[in-house]
């Protein structure tokens, strides 16, 4: 159903924008395809309204988010929450599961948004982007050691399915 995909887009996108408030585009442009898929609120229609133009689009969002989300009987994560990180940390998950980006990916972002004191949940994920950075740096490719990249992908991929709660496994 194309209104419940941008919902899911929408609800994606604004847990992102709780972690990293540089995806303001990101939610104002989910909004606008809610529109046009045919789910509307009021509050929606001023959400999609929000000039994209780097400034002040993050303080029209936080105006007029939570009342749009609310609307639509979607969840709005606060900036900076425990709970905005883990549900941006799913959307980031099944991307991988989607291959719409790379494990390498979802292990940098959540090294670089979450670190090591944000949700427990991303613990091992910001680990495997040390291992990455370590096998890159100390390695450059020369077969010293038994971890590869595609053994970290592969763990990245099963850190992911575990976070989504995905049981299924991938074969090789």
């Amino acid at each position: 159903m194309p209104g419940q995909d941008a919902l899911a887009r929408l609800q994606d996108a604004a847990a992102l924008w709780s972690v990293n408030p540089a995806t303001a585009a990101d939610v104002i442009e989910a909004a606008c395809d809610c529109l046009m898929a045919g789910v509307d609120s009021p509050t929606l229609r001023i959400l999609a309204g929000v000039s994209p133009e780097k400034g002040s689009e993050s303080d029209e969002l936080r105006r007029w988010l939570e009342d749009a989300l609310a609307e639509l009987s979607l969840t709005h994560y606060r900036e900076g929450s425990r709970e905005g990180e883990e549900e941006a940390l799913r959307v980031m998950a099944r991307r991988v599961l989607a291959h719409t980006i790379t494990p390498r990916d979802l292990a940098s972002w959540t090294y670089s948004f979450l670190a090591w004191d944000g949700t427990p949940l991303a613990a091992e994920l910001i680990a495997l982007e040390d291992a990455y950075l370590y096998v890159d740096s100390v390695y450059n490719g020369h077969p010293y050691t038994g971890t590869t990249t595609a053994d970290l992908d592969a763990d990245v991929v099963a850190e992911a399915r575990r976070l989504i709660g995905d049981t299924t496994v991938e074969s090789c």
